[in-house]
């Protein structure tokens, strides 16, 4: 494994902005997304599955594949290649599956009743 990033920053890029990336702050480029920018600045495990926690990172960079799924301000199951950064944003590794929010089922009345 290279400790050098894959991912080099275009001359002339927006000015770089300040993230938490897993409670470490860090500076990344901005006028991007999520996933491009900590790719930038050497991030390599964005994420690990439910079932064999085999690390994941960001793969079509165009929201098809799913591997790039982070937790962004507190909302898990982000996208990270379909977030724009920006300052002081907080973003966390998503490992294993996220539990979102319940959602209120309706009676069948409340639903046919419209």
């Amino acid at each position: 494994m290279t400790s050098t990033p894959l991912f080099k920053t275009l001359p002339g890029a927006d000015a770089p902005v300040r993230v938490w990336f897993n409670d470490q702050p860090t500076r990344v480029p901005g006028g991007r997304s999520v996933a491009a920018a900590l790719l930038t600045a050497g991030v390599s495990r964005f994420r690990a599955t439910p079932v064999s926690a085999s690390p994941r990172a960001p793969y079509c960079m165009m929201g098809a594949c799913f591997d790039c799924l982070v937790e962004i301000d507190g909302v898990p199951s982000r996208q990270s290649c379909m977030v724009a950064v920006r300052d002081g944003m907080r973003v966390r590794s998503q490992d294993g599956a996220r539990n979102l929010p319940p959602v209120v089922a309706q009676s069948p009345e409340q639903v046919y009743d419209r």
